[in-house]
């Protein structure tokens, strides 16, 4: 296939190199985005004078039936192309001739490229952002169903203190909101549009960027030429925040497969997001938890990936750039299938209260309870956490828990215990006391999930 570029040049690409620097592979999942930019244009070319309306409007006719011809299976991309722009030129070339030539008047790739990634990544924002509420509104439906359910709360994998299952979801819809939010905050500064910068310096034809921008739906235009077609900020970003929904995901699957073991026993995968072992007929392996878990990695690496290579580029465009689009589209496509299969995970699992309640009696969960009941009797809490403390080992050393000890028992470590005392540390009264903002109280739960319902469905 012909070059764009090859006047200059009196030798053909060694073929080592034409694969070597071939981006279609990846690169053509760009092709819709590239064909709008490329109509838009058009347009702008044949409004401006630039170009005849009649050549502008055969470029665009060209385009459209292009874009309908890839989609349909009727037009294959060319795999000797040097990449989706490339490859696209050349078949509106061939499909509506010499004028076909006149498309990249006031134009490089540099701007083109740069033009396709943001209109592409604001769909995948938006498409992220839909499936994130999704798994928002999974989480309050569970949490509503078990504002009563008890489980410990822990620190340092150890059991600290009771909460409900209602609220440890509700920690996890946070993130997820602010995971929301961020990739919003992100999709502004993708928001902005390109085209018009040329390779560095913008052009000497009158172009109207702002009806370009208008056309494709930007909300903005690029204030500086260099920076429109060397600015790949919005790639790191996104991956950012990518890296943190995984994050997210992680955190959250290590505590369902910590939760599906026997020694927890607290949920049961259902079968269908579960898989088996060939050997041990037994086994029942959380392993769409786990490879989630695993993906995480990946996403890092695609952050990491962006950041080194742009880390020593000199303005504008290098080609180094080009390896910014296998991060990107790995980080989108790993995150958006994690939360895809995640959120069915979640819902079909099987919550045994049970054994969550009976954990939280275990470990004294309650002992916090315990000083500040001290507290309320009239002992500084450094007194009273001390005394907590002995009443623990004591406990430990016989073999009881806090409940079990009499009212005597008590007496011994502080004549301030009185009948009260085994109220104050029941496990319903320790949650349900605790009505602060944002803690577990089911009352306070039941007021973050109406919160929560009424911001999803603005």
């Amino acid at each position: 296939m012909a070059k764009l570029w090859g006047g200059r040049f009196q030798k053909g690409t060694d073929r080592l190199v034409e694969e070597f620097h071939s981006s279609l592979s990846f690169d053509q999942r760009l092709y819709k985005y590239d064909i709008a930019g490329s109509i838009a244009h058009a347009r702008m070319l044949g409004k401006t004078g630039i170009i005849t309306a009649e050549e502008s409007q055969s470029i665009v006719v060209g385009l459209e039936e292009l874009l309908f011809e890839i989609e349909s299976g009727r037009t294959e991309l060319s795999p000797d192309a040097e990449d989706i722009h490339s490859c696209l030129e050349q078949l509106l070339i061939a499909k509506v001739g010499e004028v076909g030539k006149k498309l990249h008047t006031a134009r490089s790739r540099n701007d083109q490229v740069a033009l396709d990634i943001r209109m592409y990544l604001k769909d995948e924002i938006s498409q992220l952002i839909v499936l994130l509420r999704g798994l928002q509104v999974s989480l309050l439906n569970l949490a509503e169903k078990n504002i009563e359910t008890m489980m410990p709360g822990y620190t340092h994998l150890q059991r600290a203190q009771p909460v409900t299952l209602a609220h440890h979801l509700l920690a996890y819809y946070h993130m997820f909101r602010r995971d929301e939010d961020r990739l919003a905050d992100c999709r502004r500064r993708v928001d902005v549009m390109p085209l018009g910068a040329g390779a560095l310096a913008g052009t000497t034809f009158p172009l109207d960027r702002g009806y370009v921008a208008e056309q494709l739906g930007f909300s903005a235009i690029t204030g500086n030429s260099l920076d429109a077609v060397s600015d790949r900020d919005f790639a790191v970003e996104f991956a950012a925040a990518a890296s943190l929904i995984m994050v997210h995901l992680s955190r959250f699957c290590e505590e369902i497969i910590l939760w599906s073991t026997a020694e927890f026993d607290f949920i049961e995968l259902d079968d269908s997001y579960s898989t088996g072992s060939s050997m041990m007929p037994q086994k029942k392996n959380p392993d769409v938890a786990e490879l989630i878990r695993g993906k995480s990695g990946r996403v890092f690496g695609d952050l990491q990936t962006l950041l080194t290579m742009l880390k020593g580029l000199p303005l504008a465009y290098n080609k180094d750039m080009q390896e910014d689009k296998e991060a990107l589209f790995d980080a989108v496509d790993t995150v958006k299938k994690c939360l895809v299969v995640f959120k069915p995970m979640l819902e079909t699992m099987r919550i045994k209260k049970e054994n969550m309640d009976s954990a939280t009696i275990g470990g004294f969960t309650n002992a916090t309870d315990l000083a500040d009941y001290l507290v309320s009797k009239g002992l500084s809490f450094r007194e009273a956490h001390e005394v907590v403390g002995k009443v623990v080992l004591y406990c430990l050393e016989s073999g009881k828990s806090l409940e079990q000890l009499s009212l005597k028992e008590y007496k011994t470590f502080s004549l301030l215990a009185g009948e009260d005392i085994y109220e104050a540390i029941s496990i319903s009264h320790c949650v349900k006391a605790r009505q602060v903002p944002g803690g577990p109280a089911p009352d306070e739960v039941m007021e973050v999930i109406a919160r929560a319902r009424q911001r999803l469905a603005g």
